[in-house]
């Protein structure tokens, strides 16, 4: 059944009789969508590392801004992404886009194949792979519709820390793939000994990179084909009540992705430096972030018709000041998970892999660590530690209140970020920097655990605070903004490992997760609260 005019999953007998197995059967579909959404989005962190080891010729800060450049596109294109369902509907949305991530992922490969190929071209990769970022606001508002509201908090949990594992896994066989010649292509050899969950890669090993993309095109065909057959869309005026044609939803979903991707575009071009194609305007990234979104908002409103009716509608979120409380708190906890997802690989090769001596009285860091850890053998686990615990999070949140475990991972979130900040300021001035990974790595764990508990808890908050009809909006437009940890993270330890001061980025991180702390206790845990939520 692929079209429902009818749903209510609060009526007990109508989920027994006929919700349930239609409702589980579209969420299992959208993990496996997001699951390579996520994957094709966040493989930068892996295949700069690569690109490093192999010798393409650029720098520490030109392959952090293909990092960033993922991240905020993804980050962007999940603000016209929260309003495909309502416009378009799920099956159509979940089928289209899932299609458009096979053009980066064959780009990506094609471009990696040459190691004279232009930064420009991998920077617009990277920017086309936002496209799985952007996936994640859809899917989560498409199946916050199917399921009554007491399990809500498990379904958008499985929903989004299921998918998430497509970062553990891209960061599982990536590595494995890239070792062996799945595909047509020759391979390059290693300038510097790489890694994968196996073992070590000795120098002048070959290696098949474009394979890091090329990969993903296997899974992506056929969860396309499975989307178009397995989905539903649900009619209702509170679901999708301007559904059209597939080939209208198709126009529309690639006009709203492309205004994004201007604004995306524009605002990378503000803040990049000028080696790395940028404009080199001395603008704060917060207030050129701030601006791209308030211009891809009023651009996609300015959107005729039935556009501008669904928009105005959903609009009337951002009258609830809570829409801007759980968007700040969502960022503490998504933001972080992806924000760190990406940049953990490549930190950890930079920070690790190299020897930081003085010479002259200078301290350099470009010495090769022989003894250093593989990130390509160790930075998979902590997404997947992330990733793994995000359901329960949904269940905790569901038995104890969402802003009670919130609470409590912003606590230990505080206290890992400052300890791994101590940590990689030893290491980033030692020449025996793998002294201090274990410790390094350790609390970095546990900042995942704590991000990906917290990821499910706020799902239910978001239950708690909000109407049904709203809830799926402002879970879509919360995990919009905090998408831009994926860009705001890399961004931030790309210029303070340029600046030699690495720790000063997890100490502003502290400090952004205290505030956090009393907003969540302000709003969420006083008795006098409007929605207290213990």
């Amino acid at each position: 059944m692929r079209d429902i005019d009818k749903w209510d999953p609060e009526d007990d007998s109508f989920w027994r009789q006929n919700g349930e197995k239609i409702a589980n059967r579209n969420l299992w579909i959208s993990i496996s969508s997001l699951f390579c959404g996520f994957s094709v989005w966040m493989y930068w962190g892996v295949i700069t590392v690569q690109m490093l080891n192999l010798g393409f010729y650029f720098s520490y800060e030109q392959l952090f801004s293909l990092i960033a450049i993922a991240g905020f596109s993804g980050a962007t294109l999940r603000i016209p992404s929260s309003f495909f369902i309502q416009l378009c509907g799920g099956r159509y949305t979940i089928f289209f886009t899932t299609a458009l991530l096979i053009i980066p992922a064959i780009g990506t490969g094609v471009a990696l194949q040459d190691k004279n190929t232009s930064l420009w071209v991998f920077q617009l990769m990277a920017l086309l792979s936002g496209i799985g970022g952007g996936n994640f606001t859809s899917s989560m508002s498409n199946i916050s519709f199917f399921f009554p509201k007491k399990r809500q908090g498990l379904a958008l949990g499985l929903n989004a820390g299921l998918s998430n594992f497509g970062v553990t896994a891209m960061q599982l066989i990536v590595p494995l793939v890239m070792s062996s010649a799945v595909f047509a292509g020759e391979p390059l050899q290693l300038i510097n000994a790489s890694g994968t969950l196996l073992g070590k890669l000795p120098e002048g090993s070959d290696t098949y990179i474009q394979n890091a993309s090329y990969i993903w095109v296997l899974f992506l065909v056929p969860i396309t084909f499975l989307c178009w057959f397995g989905m539903t869309d649900i009619n209702s005026k509170d679901v999708s009540p301007y559904l059209a044609s597939p080939l209208k939803a198709f126009s529309l979903i690639s006009l709203m992705l492309l205004i994004s991707l201007f604004w995306a575009a524009w605002g990378l071009w503000l803040i990049l430096p000028a080696h790395a194609n940028g404009a080199d305007i001395d603008i704060p990234k917060e207030i050129v972030l701030t601006f791209v979104i308030l211009a891809t908002l009023f651009c996609l409103k300015s959107l005729p018709g039935t556009v501008n009716r669904s928009l105005s509608k959903q609009y009337t979120i951002f009258n609830n000041k809570h829409t801007w409380v759980m968007g700040i708190i969502y960022t503490m906890t998504f933001g972080s998970f992806i924000g760190f997802a990406a940049a953990f690989p490549f930190a950890i090769k930079v920070i690790f892999g190299y020897q930081h001596i003085m010479v002259d009285g200078v301290m350099t860091h470009t010495t090769v660590n022989t003894n250093g850890p593989s990130a390509l053998m160790y930075a998979w686990m902590g997404a997947f530690i992330g990733a793994l615990i995000r359901p329960l999070g949904g269940w905790l949140g569901d038995q104890f209140g969402g802003a009670f475990v919130t609470q409590a991972c912003c606590i230990v979130m505080v206290l890992s970020t400052l300890g791994a900040s101590h940590y990689m300021q030893l290491a980033f001035h030692s020449a025996n920097p793998e002294e201090y990974f274990l410790e390094f790595f350790s609390l970095f764990l546990i900042l995942f655990s704590a991000t990906g508990i917290a990821n499910g808890s706020t799902f239910k908050t978001i239950a708690v605070v909000f109407p049904k009809e709203q809830a799926g909006h402002v879970l879509s437009w919360t995990s919009a903004i905090a998408a831009y940890g994926a860009f705001y993270i890399p961004s931030v330890l790309g210029e303070q490992i340029s600046a030699t001061t690495p720790e000063a980025a997890l100490i502003s991180f502290t400090i952004f997760y205290t505030v956090c702390l009393f907003i969540n206790w302000w709003f969420y845990l006083r008795k006098e609260g409007e929605f207290y939520n213990p």
